[in-house]
């Protein structure tokens, strides 16, 4: 694939596969975006830098998971129940969860346990397999939380098009802190302004 996702895997398998029935909420993802943008957060508002971790270890997917869970609980999104309703998913629905090869975006039902919407990114130090007979193995997990089905759509609209340029892609997985993920991110952001204001 030369070192990218297939055109439009990453926009399009952001929707979650059809066969999770029961988390149609994410679908909405890239369809809706647009005509309520200005009414929904960025990215970059989604993902505080105490939701992002680097070169995690983890010894499988439960613990790949979990990690992207304890980022969302040491931000503030979510309390751990969140994070073992994360794990369940993937127990009861199976790996649909990793959306593109190498990427997973982790995520439960809207519950008591979101305390608002947000995201976690985590890296692994390396890379374990979930299950899924394309994308495996994975090297990130998106943590996602969202109390309804429209406060995260913009954010994750965006993170599919970052995840879907090469190089923004490669820059975010090579970025050595926090900070350095939140630049790349940030940067796109104020690009996309500049486009829309020159539109």
């Amino acid at each position: 694939m030369g070192g990218r996702c297939e055109s439009g895997m990453v926009e399009r398998d952001l929707h979650v596969d059809a066969r999770a029935d029961d988390a149609p909420w994410i679908r909405e993802v890239t369809s809706t975006s647009a005509s309520t943008e200005q009414a929904r957060p960025r990215l970059s508002a989604l993902l505080p830098i105490a939701a992002i971790r680097l070169r995690i270890p983890a010894m499988d997917w439960r613990a790949a998971v979990r990690a992207s869970g304890e980022a969302l609980v040491a931000a503030g999104i979510t309390t751990p129940a969140y994070t073992d309703q994360m794990i369940a998913t993937v127990e009861q629905l199976g790996p649909y969860i990793v959306i593109a090869p190498g990427i997973a975006l982790a995520h439960a039902r809207p519950s008591e346990a979101v305390l608002r919407p947000g995201l976690s990114w985590v890296t692994l130090a390396q890379p374990v397999r979930f299950g899924h007979k394309d994308n495996d193995p994975v090297t990130l997990i998106v943590g996602l939380a969202a109390p309804d089905s429209s406060s995260h759509v913009q954010g994750l609209a965006t993170l599919a098009e970052l995840l879907e340029d090469p190089t923004r892609r490669a820059a975010l997985m090579a970025a050595n802190t926090p900070r350095d993920v939140l630049g790349v991110i940030t940067e796109y952001e104020r690009r996309d302004v500049r486009n829309d204001g020159r539109g």
